[in-house]
C-alpha cells in the first residue's frame, strides 16, 4: 500500500510519540535524572528542600512545555526543549548542564555582562518570539532552579565537555540544494511548509517558529545543530555541507520579527 503524505507524517509521528513517552517515563523513574526523586540542589535561603524540589520540577515542565506553562511570555509554539533537546541534557546541542556556573558572563550580543536570569529573558524575547520573563516571576524562579539543578555536579573549573554546539568548518550553503535535502530528509516531520506539528515537532519557519533575532537564525549555528542531531531518526546522517545547505534554505524562509525594544537582551 502506498502511503499518502499525511499518512507518512502520521506514521513518522506515532513512533516519536511512543519513544517520547517512554523516555519521559524512564526519566522519572531514574533518581539521577528526575527532579522529583533526586536530591535537590541547594536553594535560596528560606526555601525548604521539598519546596526547592517542587520548584525544580516546575522548571522542567516549563522547559519542556513552554507555551503551556509560560503562555503570557511566549509568542510562538516553541519550547526550550526544541533547541536544548532531552530537557536540556543532550550534549553538543546547547545543553543546560554546567550552565549555571558560567554566569555572570559578558554577552557580545547584549554588549554587557549578563546573569543567568538575563540569558533566560533573552531566550524568551528571541527564540520564543515573546517577551522577557520578569525577574521575580514564578516562571523565572522555576527555570533558574531547574538549570541550577542540572548544574549541581559540575564545578566551574571543570567545564562540561558537551558544552555548546559542535564545530563545523565554515562552508557556503546552497539553498537550492538545501531545499532538495529538506524535502527528502526533513519535511516528513517538519512539513513541506516548515510548520511542524507543535508541540511534538517544532516549526522551522512561519509564525510559530523563532524570530529573526534568535541564535538559530544564524545558518552556521543551525548547520551545527542539524549536523549533530538531525534527522531525528538518523542523527549525523548529513554531511557538514548538506547541513549548511539545509540551514541556508531554512534561513531564506519568513519568520517573526525580533522586537527591538528587547535588544539589550
Amino acid at each position: 500500500m502506498q502511503l499518502t503524505p499525511s499518512n507518512r507524517m502520521r506514521s513518522a509521528i506515532l513512533p516519536l510519540i511512543v519513544v517520547g513517552l517512554s523516555l519521559f517515563a524512564v526519566g522519572y523513574s531514574n533518581s539521577s535524572n528526575s527532579p522529583n526523586q533526586a536530591p535537590a540542589a541547594k536553594g535560596p535561603a528560606g526555601i525548604s528542600p521539598d519546596q526547592q524540589k517542587k520548584l525544580i520540577h516546575q522548571g522542567k515542565l516549563l522547559f519542556d512545555q513552554t507555551p503551556k506553562y509560560a503562555r503570557d511570555y511566549v509568542g510562538n509554539a516553541l519550547s526550550c526543549n526544541d533547541c536544548h533537546i532531552e530537557s536540556g541534557t543532550a550534549a553538543h546541542v546547547v545543553p543546560m548542564t554546567d550552565l549555571a556556573g558560567q554566569f555572570p558572563m559578558f554577552s557580545k550580543r547584549a554588549g554587557h555582562v549578563i546573569t543567568l536570569q538575563n540569558r533566560i529573558q533573552e531566550c524568551f524575547a528571541r527564540s520564543e518570539a515573546g517577551k522577557p520573563l520578569p525577574l521575580d516571576s514564578p516562571q523565572m524562579k522555576a527555570m533558574v532552579a531547574y538549570i541550577d539543578w542540572l548544574s549541581r555536579n559540575q564545578p566551574r573549573t571543570n567545564p562540561y565537555p558537551g558544552r555548546g554546539l559542535i564545530k563545523l568548518p565554515p562552508l557556503m550553503g546552497d539553498p537550492t540544494r538545501g531545499k532538495t535535502i529538506y524535502v527528502a530528509q526533513c519535511a516528513e516531520c517538519h512539513g513541506i511548509s516548515g510548520e511542524g506539528v507543535p508541540p511534538i515537532l517544532p516549526a522551522l519557519w512561519g509564525k510559530n517558529s523563532y524570530n529573526d533575532g534568535a541564535g538559530m537564525n544564524n545558518p552556521a549555528k543551525m548547520a551545527a545543530f542539524i549536523s549533530y542531531a538531525m534527522p531525528q531518526s538518523h542523527p549525523g546522517a548529513l554531511t557538514p555541507q548538506q547541513a549548511y545547505d539545509v540551514a541556508t534554505y531554512i534561513h531564506t524562509k519568513p519568520r517573526p520579527k525580533f522586537n527591538e525594544a528587547y535588544k539589550s537582551y
